[in-house]
């Protein structure tokens, strides 16, 4: 969920700006050091000049300590929006998928209830001139929607998610998986921690439904062989 993703912002957003506050105020003491110094250096001992010089030296060592943990906390801030900007797309992806999957069922049915109408009342023209209007069991339109549907079921299952997802990429979203490609329908994390890729869609790990239990990728699976 997202909703924490407010609070967490305007807390790092917070902490940026005390950071800057930080530099700011660093970057005046540096300032009036280097006034001082200037002013002063020539009646200065050499022992004076070197411990003034230290002082300025220390002033900017802090305030670019202030500057790295402000960029620091800003790469964090965007890895947390990005992470969940992904989850969002894989959602809509995976909603969009079972719209369409909806869409053609319900195409499907219409044409085949259709069909089967048109061929029922031929065989029943067909009938009515020799046995009567007698039908058996297999020509009955409940049994012939459930094998459609089973018909329809495969070619479901052996459309690729890649087929599915139709949306245009952010060619500055990042890549995941073996083929390289952006997050998009179902996709599952590796359980090693060090794993230099962490996600994976399912149809190119050859899953259908998330396992039980830990699951590792097969680039981590022939590390942990190469171990043993």
């Amino acid at each position: 969920g997202i909703e924490n993703l407010p609070c967490e912002l305007q807390r790092n957003f917070q902490l940026m700006r005390e950071l800057d506050q930080r530099t700011e105020d660093k970057k005046a003491e540096i300032d009036s050091l280097a006034a001082e110094y200037i002013e002063s250096v020539k009646n200065m001992l050499p022992e004076e000049r070197v411990e003034h010089l230290k002082k300025i030296q220390s002033a900017y060592s802090k305030c670019k300590e202030y500057s790295d943990d402000k960029v620091q906390l800003a790469m964090q801030t965007y890895e947390m929006v990005d992470k969940h900007i992904r989850r969002l797309d894989a959602d809509l992806a995976r909603f969009e998928a079972d719209l369409k999957d909806k869409l053609e069922g319900s195409d499907f049915e219409n044409a085949g209830s259709q069909s089967l109408k048109k061929g029922r009342s031929q065989k029943d023209k067909r009938g009515s001139r020799g046995r009567g209007r007698r039908t058996s069991e297999e020509d009955t339109p409940k049994k012939k929607k459930v094998k459609g549907g089973s018909e329809f079921a495969d070619t479901i299952l052996s459309v690729h998610p890649s087929d599915v997802l139709d949306m245009p990429v952010d060619p500055n979203e990042p890549t995941y998986c073996l083929c390289h490609q952006v997050s998009y329908g179902e996709m599952i994390g590796c359980d090693n921690p060090d794993c230099p890729i962490e996600w994976f869609h399912f149809a190119c790990v050859d899953l259908t439904t998330k396992p039980k239990g830990k699951w590792f990728c097969p680039r981590c699976v022939q590390e942990r062989k190469k171990k043993k």
